[in-house]
């Protein structure tokens, strides 16, 4: 069984900083891609970044230049910088991971609950 558990939301004024962080943990072969996800009420849930398992990275274009998705591979687990948050940054963001598991054949999504940030001041 695999899960993924994110941390580092919260509540945060404009202009301001938030890590994010996601670990994945379980009986985990390999992971491909790692990405962080966002929905905001009322609307569907967008991507804002991925990291593939070599590094190549990449952004939404409302997050270039603001924020930085990076990996740690032995810890399972990916980070998100977020600088110059906006109130449009508000939202629960969602980890994912593309891995292959010990009992699987083909790689499959995994998704974590969710962690709330919400920027205002």
């Amino acid at each position: 069984q695999v899960r993924l558990v994110e941390s580092g939301g919260g509540l945060v004024q404009p202009g301001g900083s938030l890590r994010l962080s996601c670990a994945a943990s379980g009986s985990i072969f390999r992971i491909n891609a790692m990405g962080w996800y966002r929905q905001a009420p009322g609307k569907e849930r967008e991507l804002v970044a991925t990291i593939g398992s070599g590094g190549n990275t990449n952004y939404a274009d409302s997050v270039k230049g603001r924020f930085t998705i990076s990996r740690d591979n032995p810890k399972n687990t990916v980070y998100l910088q977020m600088n110059s948050l906006k109130p449009e940054d508000t939202a629960v963001y969602y980890c994912n991971a593309d891995l292959l598991t010990y009992r699987s054949l083909w790689p499959d999504a995994y998704w974590g609950p969710g962690t709330q940030v919400t920027v205002s001041s």
